[in-house]
């Protein structure tokens, strides 16, 4: 009823080898994407890294100004007693404020006879070549802000 079609040898040659390109253009493609998946990854965990070390940074600035601020032997706070930039201590050899810049402003306000006082903490970490304006591929530049309110008399 159905004829027979009979493939001879020859006409199926060459299958197995369309079969093999098409394999490998498919893991090649999984492969690459794999990559980028990865690379992905790195660059973010690099972000979380800097970005914290700029908190961290902001956040001692602010606790510097503060300290600076409202000092403990009971004097009178001023906003001038505050200094405009923030540096770790010398003589610890703290590895995690390398490479970090951070500026402190501090604005008051007397509102009701109560004296309002906002500091500003403002820290950029950078890595690679970030010379000036620098907007090279192997330049990180990571910044975090701090703000802080504090009421004294």
């Amino acid at each position: 009823m159905f004829p027979k079609l009979k493939l001879s040898q020859h006409s199926q040659q060459g299958s197995a080898l369309i079969i093999g390109v098409f394999v490998l253009t498919v893991m090649f493609l999984i492969a690459a994407s794999l990559i980028r998946i990865v690379g992905d990854a790195d660059e973010s965990v690099n972000m979380e890294v800097w970005g914290t070390r700029a908190l961290f940074n902001a956040n001692s600035g602010a606790d510097a100004a503060l300290a600076q601020l409202f000092p403990v032997d009971d004097s009178v706070a001023d906003c001038t007693y505050v200094s405009a930039t923030w540096t770790p201590p010398t003589g610890l050899d703290v590895k995690g404020f390398h490479n970090c810049n951070t500026t402190v402003s501090c604005n008051s306000a007397s509102v009701g006879g109560v004296v309002q006082y906002r500091i500003n903490s403002s820290a950029v970490c950078e890595t690679g070549n970030c010379t000036g304006n620098s907007s090279s591929s192997t330049c990180l530049r990571v910044s975090r802000q701090v703000e802080v309110e504090a009421r004294g008399n």
